[in-house]
């Protein structure tokens, strides 16, 4: 499938990354590439190998006109949901940006609250380049987190699954209950707190 682009100076892709998890922030990313200087292999994040990822999370930084990277907090996501709290570091991400985008390509099927024109791209990360750079960084930046996580809490082996739900998780859960990083509007978290006041 072929995305239109529309006949514009600076076009933005913006991705999230970590809504599915329990633990830790949403992270988004929004960025400019340089058409005069193309960057070969960039797809959906999660096609990619770690190594692969981290090489071309560095060739993106080096080579996009700008980036942002942005996040919604934990208490954020408890407090909004998660979709309202995507779509509040989606906007951060944007507004992040050196460059003033003329168009911005979102990926998924909604889009957040920005100042100038903008298409939702459901597989985006596929199909439009700026979208699979955000993917790139932003996962490669929630990773990193997780893995400073990991280093905090050992006994949750958060390198491994990244917070995502697995039956590790929720058997570390269930034996150390939840850390300060959790999402406690998550019912798996929820019911590991019910579970504890009882």
């Amino acid at each position: 499938m072929q995305v239109e682009r529309p006949n514009v100076r600076y076009i933005a892709g913006v991705d999230e990354v970590g809504r599915g998890p329990l633990v830790g922030d949403v992270v988004t990313a929004a960025v400019i590439l340089d058409p005069n200087n193309p960057i070969e292999g960039l797809t959906d994040s999660k096609k990619l190998t770690e190594k692969k990822r981290l090489l071309l999370a560095t060739e993106i930084k080096q080579k996009a006109l700008c980036y942002c990277i942005a996040r919604a907090s934990v208490d954020e996501i408890d407090e909004l949901n998660i979709l309202h709290a995507t779509m509040l570091a989606m906007s951060r991400a944007v507004e992040g940006l050196s460059i003033t985008p003329d168009f911005v390509f979102v990926d998924g099927n909604r889009l957040p609250s920005l100042n100038m024109a903008a298409q939702s791209v459901v597989k985006g990360d596929s199909l439009v380049a700026e979208i699979s750079a955000a993917s790139i960084i932003a996962k490669v930046a929630r990773d990193q987190e997780m893995m400073e996580l990991d280093a905090l809490y050992p006994e949750f082996g958060f390198a491994g699954h990244k917070g995502y739900p697995t039956k590790a998780h929720f058997a570390a859960l269930e034996q150390h209950g939840i850390t300060p990083h959790h999402r406690k509007s998550f019912k798996p978290v929820q019911r590991i707190l019910a579970m504890k006041e009882l």
